[in-house]
């Protein structure tokens, strides 16, 4: 099974890469209210029924795909 899943910063810590490319969209004449800079990771987990895929993407995901001081993620089964 593949996992798609998306890191973000939480909106209440500063995303310094995401405010670098607002700011240069914005110099270049658009009209860019935010911008959040993240991760987009795809994870094929074989070999097992779908709770338990699920369980174990989650649980990679937990251990060193995002820092939950800072991030937010989204999780999502794609085909």
């Amino acid at each position: 099974m593949k996992f798609a899943i998306k890191v973000l910063p939480k909106p209440e810590v500063l995303d310094t890469q995401g405010r670098a490319v607002a700011e240069t969209f914005t110099r270049h004449g658009f009209d860019v209210k935010s911008c959040q800079v993240g991760r987009y990771i795809v994870l094929d987990v074989e070999g097992q029924n779908p709770e338990e895929a699920k369980a174990n993407a989650t649980a990679m995901v937990k251990k060193g795909l995002y820092n939950p001081l800072i991030e937010n993620f989204e999780m999502e089964e794609i085909k």
